[in-house]
């Protein structure tokens, strides 16, 4: 059914019907041909004529094999959606007036997530009259999106929806060099159960 649906979205051949069509591709001299012609060229090299942009003036073919072609589309297909699905948001919540153990704590966290390639979304929850000390909130963001510059991008200023504030921090490097890093930061902190907790969360 996948199949059928990406063979709908290209024609190829005789069902392209225009006038001139512009060649693009290996073992061709790039340029516009008319649709006939370019038909005998394709046949000649035993290839498909696949058009490949219909929108352009004039549409844009390539001489190719269809069935490999599909592939290599169903194939980057396959790769553009696992990149899209690796994409995980990892959550770390605050209070107005974290202490500095639990925000360390958290810190640490954070730094594991980006250095895993995930973004991290920091927010500080106000419950009831604690929205009193909204600016509060704002500063310990900002604090924790300044310590963690070195591994992540700040991708918004805090925002407050509701009963929370929230930043969205993305990461700074590959997810290999990140990695490094990463290993680079731990290892300079002795073992402790604490540090071991947070590397299996």
């Amino acid at each position: 059914m996948k199949n059928d649906r990406l063979k709908e979205q290209y024609r190829i051949n005789e069902r392209i019907r225009v006038p001139e069509v512009r060649l693009v591709g290996d073992n061709v001299t790039q340029g516009v041909y008319p649709i006939e012609r370019a038909l005998q060229i394709a046949e000649a090299q035993e290839m498909d004529l696949v058009e490949i942009s219909p929108n352009a003036d004039p549409p844009v073919c390539r001489i190719t094999d269809y069935q490999k072609f599909l592939y290599q589309q169903k194939k980057r297909q396959k790769e553009q959606k696992a990149k899209s699905v690796r994409i995980v948001v990892k959550e770390i919540r605050f209070g107005p007036q974290t202490d500095d153990h639990d925000y360390n704590f958290k810190l640490r966290h954070a730094k594991e997530f980006l250095g895993e390639g995930a973004k991290v979304k920091a927010y500080v929850f106000f419950k009831g009259r604690s929205i009193l000390f909204k600016e509060q909130g704002e500063v310990l963001l900002l604090r924790f999106a300044n310590d963690l510059e070195e591994y992540g991008k700040l991708e918004q200023m805090p925002v407050l929806e509701g009963k929370r504030m929230t930043i969205m921090l993305s990461p700074k490097k590959s997810s290999s060099s990140a990695k490094q890093a990463s290993t680079k930061v731990t290892g300079t902190t002795p073992p402790s159960k604490p540090a071991e907790t947070a590397s299996k969360e």
